[in-house]
């Protein structure tokens, strides 16, 4: 996705460096990863080898985002793959990297990354198509007449390129948080009035019901007695 340009940007650069003028390197004269032709394509149109090595950061945020990220619809492309294919345009050309990875998902190959090449790219795991990808830049760097001269950095670079891609890929949103059950109120209705009315429960009650009213029962039972003891009592003493 598009917000993954300024990382993106920041680990080619990474790569790239800074200034290079080897005669072997069919790319010319490059600063941070622009070349003197794209420098005067998008910046100045008569710009010099001296211009271009006091190329500010914007103008290289600029020109390779539209030759390079925009070509090859690097925002449109899957989490990772976006790096693996923008980084790739930067080192070898916007065309090849788009052919390379329309192979790699087994589209017609044509050099422009559309609709039908989004589709598989992102039928595929991310992590698929970046491997694949990789191994086949690889391959092609290991064909070229200049293996033998930058071999080694072009190896380095596709394994930082391949281990940052799945990096990103792998990346995936945080899962929500659970929150607490809350206890809820034993039982609450609605009245028409709609004001919430809590129902009361009443007491349970006691254990050992049975005995209490036993014990009751023998109260009252000795009362009685008592009651009428006092009844005899008084009617002898009145007869002596």
């Amino acid at each position: 996705m598009d917000r993954n340009f300024a990382r993106a940007l920041a680990l080619v650069l990474k790569s790239e460096g800074l200034w290079s003028d080897n005669p072997a390197d069919p790319g010319g004269a490059t600063m941070k990863g622009v070349t003197l032709a794209n420098f005067r394509r998008y910046v100045k149109a008569d710009a010099t080898k001296a211009d271009l090595r006091r190329i500010s950061d914007d103008q290289v945020a600029t020109v390779l985002r539209r030759f390079y990220w925009d070509t090859v619809l690097g925002a449109e492309l899957p989490d990772g793959v976006d790096h693996a294919v923008f980084d790739f345009a930067v080192n070898s050309g916007p065309g090849r990297a788009a052919k390379y990875l329309q192979a790699a998902v087994g589209v017609v190959q044509d050099g422009r990354i559309g609709p039908a090449t989004l589709a598989a790219v992102k039928a595929r795991p991310a992590g698929v198509v970046i491997d694949a990808l990789c191994d086949a830049r690889l391959a092609f760097l290991k064909r070229l007449p200049t293996w033998a001269t930058f071999g080694r950095g072009w190896s380095d670079r596709v394994r930082s390129v391949r281990v940052q891609a799945l990096l990103m890929s792998a990346q995936r949103p945080a899962a929500p948080v659970a929150l607490p059950s809350v206890p809820q109120p034993s039982k609450v209705e609605t009245s028409a009035s709609e004001a919430p009315t809590v129902q009361t429960v009443p007491p349970a009650p006691p254990s050992g019901g049975k005995t209490a009213a036993a014990a009751g029962i023998l109260v009252l039972f000795a009362g009685a007695l008592a009651a009428f003891w006092h009844h005899v009592t008084g009617f002898f003493g009145s007869l002596f």
